[in-house]
């Protein structure tokens, strides 16, 4: 299960249901602030950083039902999902209390794995508020600087999500890789080159190897898209998808052996989506045409990628690819475009592999 960085607000003028309302949400493993009335709380919000508010109906000052009203008719920067917790169960309090701006309502006594599970589905609904929409933005942001760039984003996310999908399966990463990991990688893998966007186009679209100069001035996208996330990330640290995709962003050009970039990280210091993306960004860039070399046939990006077990990449998502090497292919074919060989022969077949092509393909 990803981590939450997701605070929350709870708001209670008893002082026993508030402590048990914030040691069930802490136990979670949620942060959480409180306050005593609906006017403190708005006080609080007022201060952002706090997506979700648990607010009990009865209470002096303000109560439960006005707080919705207000949250609702203030024009805070972000959504706040609001749960009211009551002892008042009638189906017009329901309708009262959704009808002012309440997300969720429970009665109270309330079950504590009830009120963590509507915690979590309040979550889920929070990310999807402008998980999508950042993603799909920021990648055609991308996709504008260099056309070959849209199917490489479809591919990339396919293979990435198959990787995911089967280590999933694995003992080793169980509680690491799940259902939310695997959707999360699928979502954010198309930003992985993100900060290209800030590469001058005479780097960028150079139709050539590249100079050492050149080469240097590239490898800062990893740097410029991991920092423009993460400051996306600081606005809403509640959202996991942008903290994989910084991760992404940062570490996709990483290698096992500590001798990728921008960091020089090595083995488990790189994260594990990193990783992961690694071997779907190297085996579309061997596979797919690019301004600089032909497209490679799958045999051979295999086994190139296959070599480079235990230097360039974890030799467990190697043996993730190579498990699921016909998935990998059924997507290449089906978002084949025009910058795959339309004639579908190996470009290496007449000749030995260009070295220094090669590299450039596996390390930008």
């Amino acid at each position: 299960m990803l981590a939450s960085n997701l605070k929350i607000l709870i708001v209670d003028d008893d002082a026993v249901s508030l402590a048990i309302s914030r040691r069930t949400v802490e136990q979670a493993g949620y942060d959480v602030e409180v306050a005593r009335d609906g006017r403190e709380a708005l006080e609080i919000l007022g201060r952002g950083a706090l997506r979700m508010v648990i607010t009990d109906w009865m209470m002096p000052e303000m109560d439960g039902v006005e707080l919705c009203r207000e949250i609702r008719a203030r024009d805070f920067p972000s959504y706040i999902y609001v749960i009211v917790l009551t002892s008042r169960g009638q189906t017009q309090d329901i309708v009262e209390g959704l009808s002012a701006g309440a997300d969720d309502f429970m009665t109270k006594p309330f079950d504590p794995a009830e009120l963590r599970v509507r915690v979590r589905s309040g979550e889920r609904i929070l990310a999807l508020e402008t998980r999508d929409l950042a993603i799909f933005a920021m990648a055609k942001l991308a996709e504008s600087r260099d056309p070959e760039t849209g199917a490489h984003l479809e591919r990339m996310r396919c293979y990435a999500k198959i990787l995911a999908r089967h280590l999933a399966s694995w003992p080793k990463f169980a509680g690491v890789v799940d259902a939310d990991y695997v959707r999360t990688i699928y979502l954010t893998s198309p930003l992985h080159d993100i900060g290209k966007v800030g590469i001058p186009d005479s780097v960028l679209l150079k139709p050539g190897r590249l100079s050492d100069r050149e080469f240097e001035i590239m490898k800062q996208h990893t740097l410029i898209g991991a920092e423009t996330l993460d400051a996306a990330l600081r606005e809403h640290p509640g959202a996991g998808f942008l903290r994989m995709g910084r991760d992404i962003a940062l570490s996709h050009h990483e290698r096992w052996d500590g001798s990728g970039y921008p960091r020089g990280a090595a083995g488990q210091r790189i994260p594990l989506c990193g990783r992961i993306v690694a071997v779907a960004d190297v085996y579309d860039a061997l596979s797919a045409k690019r301004v600089y070399k032909d497209a490679f046939s799958h045999d051979v990006a295999r086994s190139i990628i296959a070599s480079e077990a235990g230097t360039h990449f974890d030799h467990d998502v190697v043996k993730a690819f190579l498990a699921t090497e016909d998935e990998f292919v059924k997507v290449r074919n089906q978002f084949a475009d025009r910058y795959h060989d339309e004639r579908g022969d190996d470009p290496l077949a007449s000749g030995p592999v260009n070295l220094d092509i090669l590299e450039e393909a596996v390390v930008l």
